[in-house]
């Protein structure tokens, strides 16, 4: 069986994030979708949160799994025993922090390939920061998410201001 590691904060998954999961099983038997801790981010979503997020998003995929990692990615995917890391490439402008990323893990895991997708056109724009700065302004981020993460930003961001005092009607 063919297995693909897709690694990512995923804070949120995104539209976009779903495609590129979708195109790699055109490509793999199985898909695992590697959510990183990453703390150090600073995420909106804690990983548990990230992980069901993604697991809601990706519920009509038999074979796609959705594991949380704070390891070595390469250990992860030899844990795992897949054959290759998949990365989204939106712009050129990735391309070259993922060709960094790309070589240090074929320095640590020769045995490993990295596969790049890029998204379809319509989701090529879309990134989680521009998502969480659209829906933080009330904005409608329904062509970019899926229907559960929409709703949970909408109430990550429908908590009250601290600080903020509203002057009373006249």
């Amino acid at each position: 069986m063919s297995t693909v590691v897709y690694p990512g904060t995923f804070d949120p998954i995104t539209l976009g994030h779903v495609d590129l999961v979708e195109r790699a099983l055109r490509l793999f038997d199985k898909v695992i979708v590697a959510v990183a801790h990453n703390a150090g981010k600073g995420p909106a979503f804690d990983v548990g949160q990230r992980c069901e997020l993604a697991r809601a998003a990706l519920s009509g995929y038999d074979n796609v799994q959705v594991l949380p990692f704070d390891t070595l990615l390469v250990e992860f995917l030899r844990e795992h025993r897949a054959q290759a890391l998949l990365r989204g490439l939106r712009a050129v402008s990735d391309f070259e922090y993922e060709f960094q990323l790309a070589s240090m893990n074929r320095h640590l895991a020769p045995e490993a390939e990295t596969l790049f997708l890029t998204p379809s056109e319509q989701y090529a724009f879309i990134s989680s920061s521009l998502v969480k700065e659209v829906a933080s302004l009330g904005g409608d981020v329904t062509a970019f998410v899926p229907p559960a993460v929409k709703t949970a930003l909408a109430a990550l961001h429908s908590r009250p201001v601290q600080g903020h005092r509203t002057q009373p009607s006249r």
